[in-house]
C-alpha cells in the first residue's frame, strides 16, 4: 500500500472526527482500510511462514501452521 492511501485514510479518519462523511467518503475509507488489513496479513503470514523455533538442544525447526 502507497504512503498515499495511508494517508487518505488518515485524513478520512480526521474528517470523521470533525464531521459526519458522506456515504462516497465511507466507502472509500472501508476499502482502504480492507486494502491496508489484506496486505497487514499477507505481510504477517509470509513473517511467520520463515520463522524456526531453535529448541533446548540447539535444533532448528519450522514453525507449524495450525
Amino acid at each position: 500500500m502507497t504512503e498515499e492511501k495511508k494517508n487518505r485514510i488518515s485524513e478520512l479518519t480526521r474528517l470523521s472526527r470533525e464531521r459526519e462523511l458522506t456515504e462516497e467518503e465511507r466507502s472509500e475509507r472501508a476499502a482502504l482500510r480492507e486494502e491496508y488489513l489484506a496486505e497487514w496479513r499477507r505481510s504477517a503470514i509470509e513473517t511467520l511462514e520463515n520463522t524456526y523455533i531453535v529448541d533446548g538442544r540447539g535444533r532448528k525447526r519450522k514453525l507449524r501452521r495450525k
